[in-house]
């Protein structure tokens, strides 16, 4: 059975995190990690998983970085922080003692070395090693001024060997033996005692034997030290040739890391091609749920299209990154950012030249970017424009009479759920069930029985809801979608907890909160947050405390995404806490100037309700 992504990263997730936490349970086991600010999101969140549940197991972490990283994980208090100094006089006499071995340098010599390496530590294993080749000779006149110039003076003492260094530095920190040869070009007796006096002489690490043998620069500065002494059109090359052998020869490897050939053809110069993979790269993450490095990747197409001149091709390709990029950004908890790109996309949206992308991405574009955006609309507060946003979608969609744009539009109508225009809701999603079950478009009949479910929890058909959210979300499993799960566990949280099916109830919002935790789709962290504090409320013995830091985060989030409908709701949310608590005034001052800051949409259910509540707590 093929697992959808969501679910396939959820096991992945926690089958690493139990591997190592059982791991440790049979042998006390040590993870040590070098240069974790180069970690990628995905990695930390491996990681995030294991700082949390390692004070279970005799696990001990230690990982290097440098000192801007922060991670992504609360202090424990089995976590410490240990800031690492240079290295003192005494210690940098006891490393050249131990790197010199059975040649004892002149004690002048290593006072020099202690003065002009300033305590680094791989500065001080170089010009030891250095002075160890020449011999003491000459002092301090005999150390590089910089730690650069001695990995360089290294280098440059290999010979033929310093090439293939340069050619490995090209290709990335890891290499194997085969896509060297590959690019190198040279034969394996030669390759091979390069690679052997690159070993002797500490620049790289090896494991295994050739042609299965794989290779790593002994630290990142080495490796840059190698690639900064080659000329610019000799490095542009090297990075064509890379990105050339692992598209045609290595296929697997470029499907599987789209990224690392957009970085040899950005590398390259060849900026098309770069587009091409960035773009690939982007859509990949993205699809995998990995939503902070899918905007990174798309970041960088973007940023490639922008160093050339305008072409309809280029056009094309950027309005189509623009939309995955504002999408990304909305799920990422960015309805502003979000919004910017969808209004730049609109403005360059020229009918003639970008209606004809309906065949190659499945929906009108710019029917696309008014759905996509009625939802941010909404989020930040303009409950009046979301809905024009909407019909504008489906009045231009039904013009193109395409079916996959039209329920593309009609899922937009979501928005009618949260205004409490339910009518129109319901009508819209009778539209898109049957559009879907007459074309046989199981993820758009998945996604509107889900979003029905969200309707009858909303006007309080608890057990309709269970059975429609249940049926969307199993459906929409088999299709591998993973968007918008937080929002349709939140729902059936809220109709287990109208059931009475308490226990239910909390087991849909932990899911809720762990789904957004780990896929980034943080656009509703402040409305799941406030469901679970009003389930909180709902036990036999109400839990307020817990509810009211539910409240307050749910406030908190709201803020930083200037998501003012969700601050409006969790400040109605709040406000009735207080006010049961007898604390009127407090109520009135939170919510009051949410409430103010609005300009359209009173017609809408949430406004109604907040102007009722302020009514009452002014009496």
């Amino acid at each position: 059975m093929t697992l959808p992504s969501e679910e396939l990263r959820r096991r992945q997730f926690g089958a690493l995190t139990g591997w190592t936490i059982a791991s440790a349970m049979v042998q006390p086991l040590v993870l040590a990690l070098e240069d974790l600010h180069w970690a990628d999101p995905t990695t930390l969140d491996v990681l995030r998983g294991i700082a949390e549940r390692g004070a279970l197991a005799p696990l001990f972490v230690v990982a290097t970085t440098r000192p801007e990283f922060r991670a992504p994980w609360s202090m424990r208090s089995h976590h410490g922080t240990i800031s690492l100094a240079p290295l003192d006089r005494t210690q940098v006499r006891d490393m050249v003692a131990e790197l010199s071995a059975r040649h004892a340098l002149p004690k002048e010599v290593v006072e020099d070395v202690a003065t002009r390496t300033g305590g680094v530590p791989l500065f001080v294993e170089e010009v030891t090693r250095l002075l160890l080749e020449r011999g003491a000779q000459g002092g301090i006149h005999a150390i590089p001024p910089t730690l650069q110039q001695s990995l360089t003076a290294r280098l440059d003492r290999l010979g033929s060997a310093r090439e293939v260094a340069q050619i490995g530095a090209v290709i990335g920190r890891d290499f194997s033996y085969n896509l060297l040869r590959e690019i190198a070009g040279i034969g394996d007796a030669p390759l091979q005692a390069a690679l052997e006096k690159l070993a002797d002489a500490d620049i790289l690490l090896v494991q295994g034997l050739a042609p299965a043998s794989d290779y790593r620069f002994k630290h990142a500065l080495i490796q840059d030290a190698a690639y900064e002494n080659l000329l610019k059109s000799r490095r542009q090359a090297l990075h064509r040739r890379t990105a050339e052998v692992l598209r045609d020869r290595f296929s697997d490897s470029a499907a599987a890391e789209p990224a690392l050939l957009a970085h040899h053809f950005t590398q390259a110069g060849l900026t098309e091609a770069a587009i091409e993979w960035w773009r690939t790269a982007g859509q990949r993450s993205l699809a995998r749920s990995a939503l902070l490095e899918g905007l990174k990747h798309i970041e960088r197409a973007l940023d490639q299209i922008a160093t050339l001149p305008a072409t309809p091709y280029l056009r094309r390709e950027e309005i189509q990154l623009e939309v995955a990029f504002a999408n990304a950004l909305a799920l990422s908890g960015d309805p502003v950012g979000g919004k910017e790109h969808y209004d730049r996309a609109l403005a360059i949206y020229d009918p003639a030249e970008h209606r004809p992308l309906t065949t190659r991405s499945g929906r009108d574009i710019r029917v696309a970017l008014w759905s996509s955006r009625a939802g941010c609309m909404w989020l930040l507060g303009y409950p009046a424009a979301s809905r024009s946003d909407a019909e504008h979608a489906i009045k231009n969609a039904r013009e193109t009479d395409h079916a996959a744009t039209l329920m593309h539009a009609l899922f937009a109508t979501h928005v009618y759920v949260y205004s409490g225009n339910y009518a129109a809701a319901n009508a819209s999603l009778d539209e898109l069930i049957s559009l879907a079950d007459e074309g046989g478009a199981q993820y758009w009949k998945a996604l509107g029985t889900a979003v029905r479910g969200w309707l009858f929890a909303a006007t309080g058909k608890a057990s309709d809801a269970v059975r429609a959210i249940t049926s969307g979300i199993t459906s929409l499993r088999s299709t591998g979608a993973t968007l918008y799960v937080p929002m349709h566990l939140q729902y059936l949280a809220m109709a287990y907890s109208e059931l009475g099916q308490l226990d239910d109830a909390r087991r849909c919002i932990d899911d809720a909160i762990e789904t957004m935790e780990r896929s980034k789709e943080k656009w509703c962290e402040a409305e799941v947050n406030r469901i679970a504090g009003e389930i909180a409320l709902k036990s036999l013995a109400p839990d307020r405390e817990k509810a009211e830091a539910y409240f307050d985060r749910a406030l908190t989030v709201a803020r930083q995404q200037q998501a003012k409908s969700w601050e409006l709701r969790a400040a109605m949310s709040m406000a009735r806490l207080w006010r049961d608590q007898g604390k009127r005034d407090e109520a009135r001052d939170l919510l009051a100037p949410v409430h103010g800051w609005f300009t359209e949409g009173f017609d809408t259910l949430d406004l109604k309700e907040a102007k009722a509540l302020l009514e009452q707590l002014a009496i």
